[in-house]
């Protein structure tokens, strides 16, 4: 019987490509003697089930294999496909390069061949400073310190070498420790939107300054001199701390400041594709809550035009990132535009293809997924699509969501349950709204005075659905303006659907 598939050696197998896995056999027939071999039986016995089974491995794993000896195994195995998917990579990920580098340049050193060692250091040391490998650049920098320490070298005869070493390391360990400082900022705001969402009260927005303040590192520098790596994280922190205060053009003009960033650095785009991919789709969320139809267009053209550059050659990671980022920001071109029944077919593809992804996404990524094929659905006026689409959020259990979703699915669900004339659940899922949302105090404005009109519009005649809905514009025309509730308009446009009323 089939168990779980949360196994990690069971999952990394099955994320393994044609080519990992001629390489790791080809690596086990290079290095392994013929008894050495049994884990490599237990590779193909997991490489072959669609679920993780334990008792069929210990069943056809030869010899007696006790439940104790098949978790050695696995150990065993899960070593030697990792080395395997070192070597893989070592030429594909700059980081693994250098610290093989880096341990090489320690062998000598071991060997009693400092000089070669620190010849060694000063060509990696250079790799590590164009790639921005902060870290890795401090680490390689402190052992040629200590190497200069403890032997004689040629070093003393070279003008002023020791003192550029020691400047380099006062540099490098400040640009380190602000790299930190930011990621630090970054995690923290970022934390902070996670409990306690928007700040749009002159409360909350006092509270996020106070907190805001307390995040800061204690010490200043001049941000003139940061490294890559200083000003993303930096650019990060400033983007949340400004949308969390439903400032979109403050946050803006800071996702600019990022994806200007890898213009300048071009180099980074092909070395850490997921920050790109990353900084690229914030920029697009943020215009598509602008409403700057023609900058998101110049800006997802950028995004699939970088895609189609690098695929081939991107690892399976970044193959989920690509797949999360590309296809929200294609959903929100087709809603930007209101061209629903592109957003409907194009959502039914990523539904049908979203299976493969689901595995490697966070909850939130998923039923943020589902939101937008629901929201097609209803917009192309396939309703009992639309609900089906919604049942993973509204049933969610006790999955992480954002409270601002939630709300927006149950409003969904009400609009789909009355265009499809189901008018007794309506009737119940309005009563359970009212009990659950309403005194959470989490819902604007809108959101409540939507709950409100559909209660009302349940009790209003068919003939006079038109004219009331006519009278209700006005008010939430009104208050379209406010982020907040623009925001809400972004992920359910009402005020559309109201518009449409003589249709109803």
């Amino acid at each position: 019987m089939p168990t779980t598939n949360k196994d990690p050696l069971f999952r990394l197998i099955k994320s393994l490509s044609k080519p990992e896995k001629r390489h790791f056999r080809l690596y086990v027939n290079r290095t392994m003697g013929d008894q050495e071999r049994k884990f490599i039986v237990l590779f193909d016995l997991l490489d072959k089930q669609e679920a993780y089974d334990h008792e069929q491995l210990l069943k056809k794993l030869p010899g007696k294999t006790t439940k104790s000896k098949l978790s050695n195994l696995k150990r065993h195995l899960l070593k030697q496909l990792l080395t395997s998917l070192r070597l893989t990579y070592i030429n594909k990920l700059i980081d693994i390069e250098i610290r093989e580098q880096l341990d090489f340049a320690r062998i000598l050193y071991s060997k009693g061949l400092y000089m070669e060692s620190l010849r060694l250091l000063e060509r990696i040391k250079d790799t590590a400073n164009e790639h921005h490998q902060d870290i890795l650049h401090l680490e390689i920098i402190e052992f040629q310190k200590l190497i200069e320490s403890r032997h004689i070298t040629r070093s003393r005869q070279v003008e002023k070498k020791m003192e550029r070493l020691l400047e380099e390391s006062t540099l490098r360990s400040r640009v380190t420790q602000t790299a930190s400082e930011m990621v630090n900022l970054y995690i923290q705001i970022h934390g902070y939107y996670i409990v306690h969402g928007f700040a749009y009260s002159p409360e909350q927005v006092e509270e996020l300054n106070q907190a805001w303040r307390k995040m800061q590192p204690d010490h200043h520098h001049n941000r003139f001199s940061d490294t890559f790596f200083e000003k993303t994280h930096r650019y990060q922190s400033y983007l949340w701390y400004r949308y969390i205060q439903l400032d979109f053009a403050g946050a803006l003009s800071h996702a600019l400041e990022w994806v200007m960033l890898f213009e300048v650095h071009q180099l980074m785009k092909y070395k850490d594709p997921d920050l790109y991919l990353r900084s690229l789709y914030y920029l697009l969320t943020l215009l598509y809550l602008m409403d700057d139809t023609g900058q998101y267009y110049k800006y997802l053209k950028q995004l699939n035009n970088y895609v189609e550059e690098v695929e081939e050659q991107l690892n399976p990671n970044s193959q989920h990132v690509r797949f999360v980022y590309q296809n929200l920001s294609k959903l929100n071109y087709y809603f930007l535009t209101k061209d629903y029944e592109q957003a409907y077919q194009f959502s039914e593809k990523v539904y049908d293809s979203l299976s493969k992804h689901r595995d490697l996404m966070d909850d939130h990524r998923i039923l943020l997924f589902h939101y937008k094929f629901a929201a097609a659905a209803f917009a192309h006026g396939k309703h009992e699509i639309a609900l089906e689409r919604l049942h993973p959020i509204l049933h969610q259990g006790d999955k992480i969501l954002r409270k601002d979703m939630e709300i927006n699915a149950r409003l969904l669900e009400l609009l789909c349950l009355y265009e499809s004339k189901a008018f007794d659940r309506m009737s119940y899922r309005l009563i359970s709204f009212g009990r659950s949302v309403v005194k959470t105090k989490k819902a604007t404005t809108l959101q409540l005075d939507t709950h409100k009109m559909l209660r009302a519009l349940l009790q209003t005649y068919p003939e006079d659905n038109q004219t009331f809905l006519q009278q209700q514009l006005s008010s939430f025309r009104e208050k379209a303006a406010q982020p907040r509730e623009r925001m809400f308009l972004k992920y359910l446009n009402v005020i559309e659907w109201m518009e449409s009323g003589s249709k109803i």
